[in-house]
């Protein structure tokens, strides 16, 4: 994303930040296109040599006890100063009272002014992380993620295979959607990749032979979810017979995106396999897996054990020589 208006910004955090619009429009004449904030105290002092004003403005206990301390002259004075350079937006942090003045010269500008209640600092963090998600260099894919048993699962394959009708049969036994047919890839800060659906197609799902329809409305709010982490792809894949599957679980392989690594397995579909139990099954697996568990290996390990020990027994019982 190169650029966000304020109007997605408010939708998207208006609960988790604990915004609230004090401006008659959301509408700004330049829209957000850094992760950065600046905290334009210097500048309503007057000193405007390193002021950014590309960046979104944070107001909080510092700069509001400044313009306290001014007559109503000086007040207007400084605001007016802040509001000779065209800025996307305007926060209000820890709930302060904003001078009257701010606000008519903010609607005259048309620059946004949103007011939360939390304490300057974790909101910073918050609002940044924010930022930081949504200009992640992003790429999408065809394939569809559902979260299942709170593992993030990326179904891929050619079109036609039946992502979209085992995301369904997922939607059904009670997991959500996330994405179907395009899911929007960003990379997380912890290395990690998130997956989401595009604005415009979010909880909807399209079925041959029935067409689109809207997951939230036929399951109920809790049926969907906006983002969720990668955790493990499922390549669906036509059986093939001369194909020889991974049956241990020992094969290791992995879904390169965005220079991160995934873990992948390869489903083959066939008539009578139940690919939702299965599908549940691997996710099991591999949240067993993310904590240290990996079943298959458990098992190799205890028959080398067991295989070392015959060979020892051997030895003490016949001799070297035998």
């Amino acid at each position: 994303m190169e650029s966000l208006s304020v109007a997605r910004l408010f939708e998207d955090q208006r609960e988790e930040l604990q915004l609230e619009q004090l401006t008659e429009s959301l509408a700004s004449q330049r829209e957000i296109t850094v992760s950065d904030v600046n905290r334009p105290g210097m500048a309503l002092m007057g000193f405007l040599d390193n002021f950014l004003p590309e960046r979104i403005q944070i107001l909080a206990q510092t700069e509001l006890t400044y313009l306290a301390t001014l007559p109503p002259e000086g007040v207007r004075e400084a605001i007016d100063r802040l509001f000779q350079f065209e800025m996307p937006l305007i926060i209000v942090c820890k709930g302060l009272e904003v001078p009257p003045y701010l606000v008519e010269r903010a609607n005259e500008c048309q620059v946004p002014v949103l007011r939360t209640g939390q304490s300057t600092t974790p909101f910073i963090h918050s609002l940044t992380n924010y930022l930081d998600h949504m200009f992640a260099p992003q790429t999408t894919v065809h394939g569809s993620l559902v979260d299942v048993y709170g593992c993030g699962l990326l179904f891929t394959g050619r079109s036609g295979i039946g992502k979209s009708e085992c995301a369904l049969e997922l939607v059904s036994r009670g997991h959500r959607l996330v994405a179907d047919d395009i899911v929007e890839l960003r990379p997380s800060g912890d290395g990690r990749v998130i997956g989401s659906a595009p604005e415009r197609v979010r909880h909807y799902m399209e079925i041959r032979g029935l067409g689109l329809i809207n997951i939230q409305d036929l399951f109920g709010v809790a049926s969907t979810r906006r983002s969720k982490r990668v955790e493990l792809v499922v390549q669906l894949e036509r059986w093939d017979p001369t194909h020889k599957y991974d049956r241990v679980g020992l094969d290791e392989t992995s879904y390169e995106t965005l220079g991160i690594r995934v873990p992948m397995i390869r489903m083959p579909v066939a008539p009578g396999r139940n690919l939702a139990i299965l599908v549940e099954v691997a996710a099991r697996n591999q949240l067993l897996r993310n904590g240290g568990l990996n079943s298959a290996q458990r098992l190799v390990d205890r028959l080398d054990e067991e295989l070392g020990h015959a060979r020892e027994h051997a030895d003490i019982e016949f001799g070297d020589d035998f």
